[in-house]
């Protein structure tokens, strides 16, 4: 075995004494290079084997293009890095979607136009989520779309339940249009949720018109209605006038009739005190009571334009050619 020695000036004088080798500083850089990388290696299969869930999404863990588990909770979660599994992103924010117009039939045959809107939402539960992956690979356009059918079924068939007067009105007390949207609701909903894990959370009429037969047939009707109010309230007021007349009648007959009673009665009472005033009038004075009543007997027959001719010693024109006496005398 053969032992090298480096003799230096510094030890010239020790003779036999090993020195050790110093590391080639490439080899520390070497090394330096490995454990970077190691990290570096170590990080990607950390990165890779994470998954972040954000806020109002949902993560649908894949194993071969095949759902295996549903994250729902925001934050970090682990999973085998690709290829073996892929994260998908499901959102589950509202959204909302128009049916556009649909041309429905009421129960009195007339025609509609309706416009519904829908407000809509993934159902935040495993199942649901994984129902609508399956359903419609997580397309929101696609699954928008298949809304849209079901609410236009669902306008042609819970509409013919309803008559024209039950949409349109002017009476807002008839109209059943909340009525209507909430039985499209109820009928939709179940359906969604069993079939596309979508929730149904609300359901209007957006737009309601009419074609132009149905607005001429719906113009007719109302004036048919007004024609019958007024003609019903045109009865009601002759009816309510005739009452009037008969009882202004009955009262005038009965007032005229308590006027006469009681005329009868002041007339019988006047020709009591008239015949007690004559009686009178003839005791104090017979003479000038026939003469008073020859006078008023004149007065009642002879007006302007009578012309008689009598004798002047007939009664009662004595009284105008003989005196007082003379006219008692023949009255005797």
């Amino acid at each position: 075995m053969k032992i090298h020695t480096i003799s230096t000036s510094a030890n010239s004088g020790k003779v036999g004494q090993t020195v050790p080798s110093a590391r080639p500083p490439h080899a520390s850089r070497k090394w330096l290079r490995y454990a970077v990388a190691a990290l570096l290696v170590s990080l990607a299969i950390l990165t890779a084997c994470l998954v972040q869930v954000q806020s109002g999404n949902a993560t649908v863990v894949t194993r071969f293009g095949s759902p295996v588990r549903v994250l729902l909770e925001p934050g970090l979660a682990w999973r085998l890095p690709a290829p073996f599994e892929s994260p998908m992103e499901v959102n589950l924010r509202t959204r909302s979607t128009s049916s556009g117009l649909q041309d429905v039939g009421t129960r009195d045959g007339l025609r509609v136009i309706v416009q519904a809107w829908a407000i809509w939402k993934v159902n935040p539960d495993q199942q649901h989520v994984l129902r609508f992956i399956r359903a419609v690979q997580n397309q929101p356009e696609e699954a928008a779309r298949q809304i849209r059918t079901f609410i236009g079924s669902s306008l042609e068939t819970t509409t013919s339940n309803y008559a024209l007067s039950d949409i349109v009105n002017t009476d807002s007390k008839k109209v059943k249009i909340t009525q209507l949207e909430k039985q499209i609701e109820n009928q939709l909903k179940e359906q969604l949720l069993n079939s596309y894990g979508i929730e149904l959370v609300q359901v209007g009429i957006e737009r309601l018109t009419l074609p132009s037969v149905t607005l001429t047939a719906t113009v007719e009707r109302m004036r048919a209605e007004r024609e019958t109010i007024a003609t019903e309230r045109t009865a009601e007021g002759n009816r309510l006038a005739a009452e009037i007349h008969s009882k202004a009648d009955r009262d005038a007959r009965i007032t005229e009739a308590d006027a006469s009673v009681k005329a009868a009665t002041i007339t019988a009472q006047a020709q009591r005190d008239v015949a007690a005033i004559y009686a009178k009038a003839y005791a104090l004075d017979p003479q000038l009571y026939n003469l008073l009543r020859s006078l008023d007997t004149l007065n009642d027959v002879v007006n302007k334009s009578t012309r008689i001719v009598l004798s002047t010693d007939a009664a009662p024109f004595k009284a105008l050619v003989q005196q007082p006496a003379e006219t008692d005398r023949a009255a005797r």
